[in-house]
């Protein structure tokens, strides 16, 4: 295989024009060679802008381009997994974006189809490449805040737009989906084990039928978690790790920005200031990174950075939260 992997893109979402796109076409690994969409004139202009050299007006049409090696699936959450299928089927390494599938049974079938083709897979959850938490899950594993006990988290923005596909339930819209599952990814990245139980509360839209506000509880073998996803009020991130000694926060833990640094506040206790120490991390581009680094996964015939293993463990958890809002108490997770 050459030293770059190509790649095909499917469709022209927003996040691949705007953010991924551009990301991997500055890669080290990854070079952007065809892209499709049903709308032929669309995909057409959107090759032109981003000098893309092949367009299709098909997704076939894409899968049956033999020079693509990987395909990048950026479509509404009920058409990853189905579509993702039909790249691993046409022979090609899929990077999916997150949620990969929208309950564990479909990640079950991903995984099945997966090992049959003996392809690659993996969710796009581009924050595990990202150098501040990379640092921040070895300063905790060192012992920098003592014994990890508490994570806190927080993601919102507000779009009631009945017209985006975040709000259509029927396209797995809802906040848990689209920036829930952030919480719980990383979170159970930091504590590096599994939470056992969880408990919730889920406010719907009585209009758009999707959850817009859910606050959790998640319990795990060293610590507990906590995070709130909304997207019906103030746009705000942040995420908190307290140890038995210091407390580390991640000062913009998703949408890290590309053109500045980042950076990571520890406090030794001393609650009249913010932080006792900053780490600054060197502004990055976390989709270039995330396209690096399954491109070099591909090349080397090594681990993708998400692979389905741990994405069914994510959806496990999402699925237990949905539960919990329903129940109103505490849910195992399923097996």
């Amino acid at each position: 295989m050459s030293e770059k992997v190509k790649w095909g893109i499917l469709s022209t979402a927003n996040i691949g024009v705007k953010k991924v796109i551009p990301a991997m076409q500055a890669g080290e690994f990854s070079e952007i060679v065809a892209i499709a969409s049903r709308d032929g004139e669309k995909v057409k202009q959107v090759a032109r802008e981003l000098g893309i050299p092949r367009a299709y007006g098909s997704y076939q049409e894409l899968l049956a381009d033999a020079s693509v090696d990987a395909i990048y699936n950026p479509l509404p959450n009920h058409l990853h997994m189905p579509v993702t299928i039909q790249c691993m089927n046409a022979g090609k390494h899929v990077l999916c974006e997150k949620p990969v599938a929208i309950n564990t049974s479909e990640v079950r079938e991903l995984i099945k189809a997966r090992d049959r083709q003996k392809v690659k897979v993996g969710e796009a959850f581009m924050v595990r490449t990202h150098p501040q938490w990379v640092t921040t899950r070895q300063l905790i594993a060192q012992g920098e805040i003592g014994d990890l006990k508490s994570i806190h988290g927080f993601f919102s923005y507000f779009n009631n737009d009945p017209r985006n596909i975040r709000n259509i339930p029927e396209f797995g819209g809802g906040a848990l989906y689209d920036i829930g599952c952030y919480p719980v990814h990383t979170s159970r990245f930091i504590f590096g084990e599994e939470p056992q139980r969880v408990a919730s509360l889920i406010d719907y839209d009585p209009d758009l039928k999707v959850d817009r506000l859910v606050s959790v509880l998640m319990d795990f073998p060293s610590g507990q978690a906590t995070f709130t996803a909304a997207t019906q009020i103030q746009r705000h991130q942040t995420m908190q790790f307290f140890g038995t000694k210091k407390m580390i926060e991640i000062e913009i833990p998703f949408n890290a920005p590309d053109d500045r640094p980042c950076r990571i506040l520890i406090n030794d206790g001393d609650i009249s200031t913010q932080a006792t120490q900053v780490i600054t991390i060197e502004a990055c581009n976390q989709y270039t990174l995330q396209g690096d680094a399954f491109s070099q996964a591909i090349l080397q015939d090594t681990e993708v950075p998400v692979p389905l293993e741990d994405s069914l463990h994510n959806m496990a958890v999402i699925e237990a939260i949905f539960r919990a809002g329903g129940s109103g108490r505490w849910e195992n997770l399923g097996k």
